[in-house]
């Protein structure tokens, strides 16, 4: 027992020491209880907060705008397969599109677009602000009424017509309808061929052309010195002859020479119309080429 209280005698130093530790205890427990350390208050203001939420906000619009897959302008009358479906369009609304096309015929309208492809309101007007049509169509000529172009919308005798295989591109400008780029490409297209159109139907093959301006073309010219064409015989005509075609490719020939022979021969040029593929309001033209027995 004496071991353990020689532990417990102090020097008065040593008391000293030991009163003032307890006494920093105590008053450092004090000071933990009643004083208060926590940070000023934070005042939450809600006009701030608006704030900084909508520079987010258009932060997060403007890095949406910028991932987005650029779209440049096109013609809806080129769309392919994958074009079409990545603009959101139906396999059936593609399909159209291209059986419209396959017939030769163009698209010139937003309206027509919809007409054709029977997309929906929705889809068009997210779509056809990229719509990019040839200029002929989206900016025309405007039309003359002078008394020297109105002579050009009248009917002439063939004697006074000019012959479509010599006429010039500012001959053709003066027919209502037909501008600067329509009548270089009429003059184009005939150069293609040595000697010029073969019948004014081919007028029918020029890109741009109506039914309308076509028939105001042909008051005012006509073909007089057409080409001269090396003729098919029908009944006998190859592959690689028929070919040579306007309209017709390798499968189109293939398939008229096996109805050739399922037919045991052509009795008459209307009997085309029934070969698989064959481009009904091409025929007229094909006709040039063509001969039977």
């Amino acid at each position: 027992m004496t071991y353990f209280k020689t532990y417990f005698k102090f020097t008065k130093g040593q008391q000293t020491g030991v009163f003032i530790l307890l006494f920093l205890i105590i008053c450092l427990q004090c000071v933990y209880f009643f004083v208060d350390f926590s940070s000023e208050t934070l005042v939450f203001n809600p006009n701030e907060l608006d704030i900084y939420q909508k520079e987010i906000d258009s932060l997060r619009k403007v890095e949406i705008e910028n991932t987005k897959p650029k779209v440049y302008p096109f013609n809806p009358n080129f769309i392919s397969d994958f074009k079409g479906y990545t603009l959101g369009m139906s396999i059936k609304e593609i399909d159209r599109l291209h059986a419209y096309r396959k017939q030769d015929k163009w698209i010139n309208s937003v309206k027509e677009f919809q007409r054709i492809t029977k997309v929906s309101d929705s889809l068009l007007n997210i779509i056809s602000p990229s719509f990019k049509f040839p200029e002929w169509v989206t900016n025309p000529k405007p039309k003359t009424t002078s008394t020297s172009y109105s002579n050009y919308n009248r009917e002439l005798t063939y004697e006074q017509k000019t012959d479509l295989n010599t006429a010039t591109v500012r001959q053709l400008q003066r027919v209502n309808g037909i501008g600067e780029k329509l009548s270089e490409r009429i003059v184009k297209f005939r150069n293609k061929f040595v000697g010029g159109f073969i019948a004014d139907i081919q007028l029918f093959d020029v890109y741009g052309l109506t039914p309308e301006v076509i028939q105001r073309i042909t008051q005012q010219f006509t073909v007089k010195t057409p080409r001269l064409v090396k003729k098919f015989n029908l009944n006998n005509a190859s592959v690689e002859g028929l070919v040579t075609i306007q309209h017709i490719d390798y499968d189109l020939a293939y398939e008229i020479v096996d109805q050739r022979t399922l037919r045991e021969g052509f009795s008459s040029f209307d009997e085309l119309t029934k070969v698989k593929g064959f481009p009904l309001d091409k025929i007229e033209i094909i006709k040039l080429y063509l001969e039977l027995d």
